[in-house]
């Protein structure tokens, strides 16, 4: 099933990419969210080509070769994996 931009609700997800440190998502209302990929260990251990291998739903982003799922609703509350490491910081 397919609907257009204008069936869906605010926060569903209508693009989204990821750049070499971070996931960003555009929202139907225009907001944008950007989080880190050191949140999502699979992320930040995949390959370029499987991190932009993504299909979009009507509440998150879906990454079917590397079986991770993130909702638009837990970006934007700050949920994080339970196994995400920040990245260390290098002394100055």
């Amino acid at each position: 099933m397919t609907s257009s931009e204008n069936d869906l609700e605010p926060d569903a997800p209508v693009a989204a990419f990821c750049d070499p440190e971070n996931l960003v998502v555009r929202l139907q209302d225009g907001r944008v969210i950007v989080t880190p990929l050191w949140w999502y260990p699979r992320l930040l251990a995949a390959t370029p080509a499987q991190r932009n291998a993504l299909t979009l739903s009507r509440s998150g982003v879906h990454w079917d070769e590397i079986d991770e799922d993130l909702s638009v609703a837990g970006m934007l509350g700050g949920s994080k994996a339970p196994d995400a490491v920040p990245p260390k910081v290098a002394a100055e």
